[in-house]
């Protein structure tokens, strides 16, 4: 039995001699310079939990030992700037890292070695409790530098506390970034001062699906929100500070119906009746789509130039997937774009769309990422195939970058021309599917992906392990659609304990030639973690399946049948 449990499983834990350290009142917290955040975070969340006041360190040592806060260049050298070693001994507790973030992780670290109570918001029994760390040595750094979740904000709106909470749970597992999808057919969630009908009037449908786009059920409530630019200031300050860089997602030129509705002239007019429309209401694709026009780009700038003053992240992301193209061949004005620019088909059409941003951006010092459909439709005259099965490097700019979302090919197929990827595949790590086949799973969609599953997910596709592309594959998130998730609740129930595995599979190396433990990963699970997620208050989903209150009776969902297994 692993009394610990530490998730992600770190590279090395050594039992050490001696008794171990125990904290005290007059703890002392040493921070060196360039570790100012994590010791400012370390009183901010163990002080309210333990009564541990943690003051700095003076000239003398405190009577009950110190905690070291210290990064070390040789070690950014040898294992990069977010590795670590924690060293306990019995008068210290020493944080190194190759870099702040890895004295973040460190504390991350800590924290959970200190027990469950440890995240709680304030004392459970302040008059008997010890707070006690075993003598050891832990030396630790992530397998991937992008290890992330995807959040749709844009189905249904998540207030801005909530979205902070999401980050102190991804900060809980070692995991840097998160992919915030602001902007869809159903609502636009960011504020853009150039266009304030995108909130005025795009952030808000009058009523919304209940269950699978098959359902026959509404709920007639009015649903929005929008986070101001002061909101996205303190969210992006708020990851930061526990070293998570949030990317911002503004969807082109498909799942744009909520704009247009704002904005009827970004619609394809001449063959469908944009000042008609409304946000939309249901699920799935919508058929309305942006008209490659001037009009268009010069509004996506103005939207994007406020995008960059707002997330400081080197990727931004333009999705690019799911695009109709009726509207396109009926429209007489995207022909003529077609003919002017001397474009295939309208496949090639949407590839200059996306190429147009990819370049703009690129101006600005930043990085485009999309979906893998931005692969699609070559430039004939730059002597690229416009076949969804054959893209080309040529279509995009060397640092644009590719989400493999429809299973590996995409990646595959982007690593090999020279694009990093970020691998998302459906079949995996689509966290709104469902977790077991069971009829109690609320409102099941897609395929079914147990914790089993999550944890034996491999990032990196057979076709790339062991060549030079491999090198390509930035990392891995979790992609977190809120169709059917419409309550922070829901949200909890579909990512935890599922986002607990891919912590580790994107964190921890991969053991070889065997597979990775499950079984150990599950005790370390069932005998620890899940306390703390008690303590956090996670939702989530028990292992013997919905507690009464998550399931959903009567909400008819998508379940599909067949999903390859993973072996």
């Amino acid at each position: 039995m692993d009394p610990h449990g530490l998730v992600p499983e770190p590279r090395t834990v050594l039992p050490g001699t001696g008794p171990g350290f125990t904290f005290g009142p007059g703890t002392r917290l040493d921070a060196a310079p360039g570790t100012e955040h994590t010791a400012a975070w370390l009183r901010a969340v163990l002080t309210p939990a333990t009564g541990l006041p943690l003051p700095p360190a003076g000239e003398a040592p405190g009577p009950d030992g110190v905690l070291l806060l210290r990064t070390d260049p040789d070690l950014a050298a040898e294992h990069g700037p977010e590795s670590y070693r924690l060293d306990v001994t019995e008068d210290a507790v020493e944080l190194t890292g190759g870099g702040p973030a890895g004295v973040f992780w460190a504390a991350q670290t800590l924290r959970q070695l200190l027990g469950p109570d440890a995240f709680r918001r304030a004392r459970t029994d302040p008059e008997r409790r010890t707070w006690h760390v075993p003598s050891q040595h832990v030396e630790d750094a992530p397998r991937f530098g992008w290890r992330g979740l995807m959040l749709d904000v844009a189905r249904h709106f998540m207030p801005k506390d909530g979205v902070l909470r999401v980050l102190d749970l991804l900060a809980a597992h070692k995991l840097n970034t998160l992919h915030l999808h602001l902007t869809d057919d159903q609502g636009w969630r960011l504020e853009v001062r150039a266009h304030p009908k995108l909130t005025g009037t795009a952030s808000w449908r009058h009523r919304t699906k209940l269950g699978h786009r098959a359902s026959d059920l509404w709920d007639v409530r009015p649903h929005g929100g929008w986070y101001t630019q002061d909101d996205i200031r303190e969210i992006v300050a708020y990851a930061a500070d526990r070293h998570i860089t949030v990317v911002p997602e503004i969807d082109v030129p498909g799942h744009s119906q909520a704009a247009i509705t704002a904005y009827p002239e970004l619609g394809n007019a001449d063959a469908v009746d944009t000042d008609a429309m409304e946000v939309w209401t249901d699920w799935g694709i919508s058929p309305n789509i942006l008209a490659p026009t001037d009009t268009v780009l010069r509004f996506y700038e103005d939207v994007l130039s406020e995008v960059l003053e707002l997330f400081p992240s080197r990727y931004v992301h333009l999705g690019g997937d799911e695009c109709p193209k009726d509207q396109w061949r009926a429209s007489a004005t995207a022909q003529r774009r077609m003919r002017e620019e001397g474009l295939a088909d309208e496949d090639a059409l949407q590839a200059w769309f996306v190429r147009h941003f990819d370049r703009w951006l690129a101006e600005r010092g930043r990085r485009l990422v999309g979906w893998d459909e931005i692969l699609n439709g070559g430039d004939p005259r730059e002597g690229t195939g416009h076949a969804p099965d054959a893209p080309s490097r040529a279509v995009l700019s060397a640092g644009a970058a590719v989400s493999s979302w429809r299973g590996y090919a995409g990646g595959v197929a982007a690593a090999r021309a020279g694009h990093d990827v970020v691998m998302c595949p459906e079949q995996q790590v689509y966290f709104d599917h469902r977790q077991d086949g069971g009829e109690d799973e609320p409102v099941p969609i897609g395929y079914v992906r147990t914790l089993r599953d999550v944890y034996h997910f491999e990032p990196v596709p057979p076709e790339l392990a062991g060549t030079e592309a491999e090198a390509r594959v930035l990392g891995t998130q979790a992609n977190m659609w809120t169709e059917v998730a419409e309550t922070p609740q829901r949200v909890d129930y579909q990512l935890f304990p599922r986002l607990v595995a891919l912590a580790e599979v994107a964190w921890s190396p991969l053991p070889a030639p065997e597979r990775r433990d499950f079984a150990g990963f599950e005790r370390r699970l069932e005998q620890a973690h899940s306390a703390r997620l008690d303590a956090l208050g996670v939702g989530y989903r028990p292992r013997s399946g919905p507690y009464p209150w998550q399931r959903r009776p009567g909400l008819a969902g998508r379940p599909i049948e067949g999903a390859p297994p993973i072996v």
